[in-house]
């Protein structure tokens, strides 16, 4: 992988969160594939490498060692360098700032990694200047494409449990509105053709009640079409659909699909609603969902979040990693979501192109033991922070 950071500090860090930090970075300076390395050391480990390098006897927050320039000419070399961060002075620092420590460690990586763009503000005050330029340009850049994926919390389950009894609760829209002081981005809801958990009403009530953003999932039908195309939710997500399953089994197939998901997406398009397509993580598939018009897919990681072994897991991990990348050089934006859990989401957090997660049935089974609140909660530590401990 073209970021590899590791920690020599005792205490757990947001290394996921840094690493999609990295990632978008390398990105916005035209490297994508670049090598970068980071290291979190404390400021023992700090006062040494000054010591040893830059004979200073002090710590710093940050250093830097290149690997472009006159001693490495080689056209091949793809390594831009090392970054080193003092975590224990990175926290005094967010501290004093009035900042969180997230912020302060991607503020020292836009740093160093600037250091290694060959900038030095140690030159004096009109290379200090040049250099502050570039540091806050990269540092809009970060937080315009965001370090962190949005998570949306598919409430379908919570009908499934009313409709088991055929009574008025647990009521999904009730349950939105929790998920939302929990702190998620979005609510979403498949509605089926059966109807055999979200109803008609339930939709027209979230689209009146959620603050945030609602997502219809919804086969490409006349008859969803008409009723998103009334309801207008903030995207529509199109998905396959068959009767005897007990859960979307797979993404669409695009390709053989693309004429009549072509008119679909128009029609939503003309009806002012963006929309995305539920796609396995193949090339074919993204390829022809770019030339339906649509605005974004939403990969579906089944094959991932169920693979029987970890070697398999890690097979369906990079096949994740390498169509989340493809999508967005397409110009896709890039969701993910099917079978995710407390268990594997942490990993593709750490995708810096997957930019939000549809996660549904996880939660709610979590909230049966811990409450609705609790269980969002959870899982944007995982998703939000990226903690690795």
């Amino acid at each position: 992988m073209p970021v590899l950071i590791r920690s020599t500090h005792s205490k757990s860090l947001p290394l996921l969160r840094l690493r999609r930090a990295a990632e978008i970075l390398l990105r916005s300076i035209g490297r994508p594939d670049a090598e970068l390395s980071i290291l979190l050391v404390d400021d023992a480990e700090m006062t040494r490498l000054n010591k040893l390098w830059l004979k200073r006897p002090y710590p710093t927050n940050v250093i830097s060692f290149g690997q472009q320039g006159d001693d490495f000419p080689q056209p091949e070399n793809n390594l831009l360098g090392d970054v080193v961060i003092s975590i224990d002075t990175a926290r005094c620092e967010s501290a004093n700032a009035g900042m969180n420590l997230e912020q302060r460690l991607e503020a020292l990586l836009v740093h160093g990694v600037v250091h290694l763009l060959g900038e030095d503000h140690e030159l004096g005050p009109v290379e200090a200047e040049r250099m502050t330029r570039k540091e806050q340009a990269l540092l809009d850049a970060l937080y315009k494409e965001k370090t962190m994926a949005d998570l949306c919390i598919n409430v379908d389950h919570v009908a499934t449990v009313r409709q088991a009894r055929g009574a008025t609760e647990p009521d999904p829209v009730t349950a939105a509105g929790i998920v939302e002081i929990a702190g998620a981005d979005g609510i979403v809801v498949h509605l089926r053709e059966d109807r055999r958990h979200i109803q008609d009403r339930d939709v027209k009530l979230l689209r009146q009640t959620i603050k945030t953003r609602l997502t219809l999932e919804m086969a490409a039908t006349d008859e969803m079409i008409g009723i998103a195309s009334d309801i207008k939710p903030d995207i529509v997500t199109l998905v396959p659909e068959g009767r005897e399953e007990l859960t979307t089994e797979g993404g669409l197939d695009v390709v053989n699909l693309e004429k009549h998901l072509d008119k679909a997406v128009t029609r939503l398009h003309d009806a002012g609603i963006p929309v995305s397509l539920f796609v396995d993580p193949e090339q074919n598939q993204i390829e022809a969902a770019k030339q339906t018009g649509a605005d974004c897919i939403e990969i579906h990681t089944g094959l991932y979040a169920d693979a029987p072994s970890s070697n398999i897991e890690d097979k369906e991990f990079e096949q994740v990693v390498t169509m989340a990348r493809a999508a967005m050089a397409l110009g896709l934006r890039v969701h993910a979501g099917h079978g995710l859990n407390y268990r594997n989401t942490a990993r593709l957090a750490a995708v810096s192109e997957i930019q939000e997660f549809s996660i549904g049935h996880a939660i709610v089974a979590r909230a049966v033991f811990v409450g609705m609140e609790r269980a969002v909660r959870e899982m944007l530590s995982l998703v939000q922070k990226g903690y690795l401990e």
